[in-house]
């Protein structure tokens, strides 16, 4: 198995405190990563960084700010790190409406404070930098954006993730060439979902929120599309391209989609259908549509394509919308049954891992 490569190594988690980023973090534990994390600290109570214990598990980790551009690079100097994940962000869109510069600030000048300072480390490192499917420039097309679609974005969110993609193509090919002992690559994935988010204005976390209190959902555009998937599809495939580029692939060092397989049996996909679906297994909840919520821009339509990463790296998702939903479900269903959230979250790792081929 090519994570075997991460036994021993020094690997640094950005944003280690939010969702994607413990949830990665406990992995590379289970791997015999030494994980260390640079991150906020976390936002919601409860969240899955600390239900989990996921600071049990990391060598050491330093809670500040991404744009703490002397701190950050102070905390990389000193660990050395043979791999790095970036996922520190601020990642919600709606936020970006109320939160324009400090969003243009954290997606951005905080992906380049963490290169600058791989710059100038001099030290052998592979880098994954994770941005999103809403880095493109949306036209509503229906096959999936590829990666060599324009960047773009119409909210303040969007245009920052398509902003750090140019910053981190700049960087690659600026200073981190044949002749760098860097590797440095960009990650685009779908709409993530599985147990411990409990993040503000995310359509899971308001209707878990909406269960355990007895309230009604309220959702606004019910019929948006998006790629969803299961947070440990995306994380299995940034894996994978690390281990590869640890192994001395410099060939990888390009940006990569990580989303959903797009067909006819890959349905359904809208909010509401995924909410029904969610409710549906849980056998509690009710979802209302709202249309006072619906004054600020929302793509109505978002999917994404994995032919390259499927063809030139082997990854393929594992599963499928309804196994991602229940097991979604199921998690939050038995943590506020009284089970531990890290045995919940490794037995979906082990779960998942299980059918990995690579």
């Amino acid at each position: 198995m090519i994570y075997k490569i991460f036994r021993g190594k020094k690997v640094l988690v950005t944003g280690h405190t939010g969702f994607k980023g413990s949830w990665l973090a406990l992995w590379l534990s289970e791997l015999g990563a030494d994980v260390y994390g640079y991150s906020l600290a976390p936002e919601t109570d409860p969240n899955h960084y600390t239900v989990a214990k996921i600071s049990e598990r990391l060598e050491s980790e330093c809670i500040n700010d991404i744009r703490d551009r002397g701190t950050l690079a102070d905390y990389i100097r000193r660990i050395k790190p043979d791999c790095i994940f970036h996922l520190a962000a601020q990642p919600i869109v709606r936020r970006s409406y109320a939160e324009p510069a400090e969003t243009f600030e954290s997606n951005v000048m905080g992906s380049i404070y963490l290169m600058d300072a791989v710059r100038l480390l001099k030290n052998p490192c592979s880098v994954v930098m994770i941005t999103s499917d809403k880095c493109y420039e949306n036209t509503g097309k229906r096959e999936g954006y590829t990666e060599t679609d324009p960047m773009g974005g119409y909210d303040p969110y969007s245009a920052s993730k398509g902003c750090a993609e140019l910053a981190i193509a700049a960087y690659r090919r600026s200073f981190f060439g044949e002749k760098s002992d860097v590797n440095i690559a960009s990650v685009r994935a779908g709409n993530v979902i599985g147990g411990g988010d409990w993040a503000d204005d995310r359509i899971i976390p308001d209707a878990v929120r909406a269960v355990v209190s007895g309230k009604e959902l309220y959702i606004r555009n019910p019929s948006a599309i998006r790629p969803w998937q299961h947070v440990l599809e995306p994380l299995s495939g940034y894996l994978l391209l690390a281990a590869k580029m640890l192994s001395g692939d410099s060939s990888k060092n390009e940006g990569w989609n990580f989303g959903p397989v797009n067909n006819s049996n890959a349905t359904p996909s809208t909010v509401m259908e995924i909410i029904n679906m969610f409710y549906s297994h849980w056998r509690k909840g009710k979802a209302v549509y709202d249309p006072v919520n619906l004054n600020l821009h929302e793509a109505a339509y978002l999917t994404l394509s994995s032919e390259k990463s499927e063809k030139l790296l082997g990854w393929k998702q594992q599963w499928n919308l309804s196994e991602t939903i229940n097991r979604t479900a199921d998690w939050y269903m038995k943590f506020y049954e009284g089970h531990d959230a890290t045995e919940l979250s490794l037995c979906d790792i082990n779960d998942y891992s299980r059918n990995l081929r690579y």
